[in-house]
């Protein structure tokens, strides 16, 4: 069990390295608040080696202690509404056994972006908000698809050094 706890807080801290390089290196894609999403990565990997439970957790600690350290009350709100949402997309496309890593990943990248783009319309009061959709959800492909490559790549090493 302490070694299973030690392990969780590795990839939590290994998220915060990657939330914190985004912050310090925004990345702009000439849209405002696009993302590369690199602290999924540890989730979307994590999805093929850990227990659900373990990848919520860890994904959960991340965004709350990363809207703590860079962000402030609406960045935890949109971050959780994203976060959450994202995770039981990927959940239930993993769960269905017809989707590659890179699939899961675009679905967790567009998904994310879904629940904070319906987070920011309810707080702002206004549905215009929701035509920035499109240009998010290219972006969330993009991204989930940068990202779960990455992922598919690092899992056969992680696999290797598990036996």
């Amino acid at each position: 069990m302490g070694k299973k706890i030690a392990y969780c807080a590795v990839l939590v801290a290994l998220a915060m390295i990657f939330s914190y390089i985004e912050a310090v290196l925004p990345i702009h894609f000439g849209v405002p608040g696009i993302k590369l999403g690199l602290a999924n990565l540890v989730a979307v990997t994590g999805f093929y080696y850990l227990h659900p439970g373990e990848v919520f957790l860890i994904s959960l600690v991340r965004i709350l202690l990363s809207a703590l350290l860079f962000g402030n009350g609406l960045s935890l709100a949109y971050s959780l509404a994203g976060g959450i949402f994202s995770f039981l997309v990927m959940l239930g496309l993993k769960k269905i056994k017809g989707f590659s890593v890179v699939g899961v990943s675009i679905a967790g990248g567009v998904s994310h972006n879904i629940g904070q783009i319906a987070v920011a319309a309810w707080v702002v009061k206004n549905r215009a908000i929701l035509y920035y959709l499109p240009a998010l959800m290219v972006a969330g492909v993009v991204t989930g698809m940068l990202m779960g490559i990455l992922s598919a790549r690092i899992l056969p090493v992680i696999r290797r050094g598990r036996t």
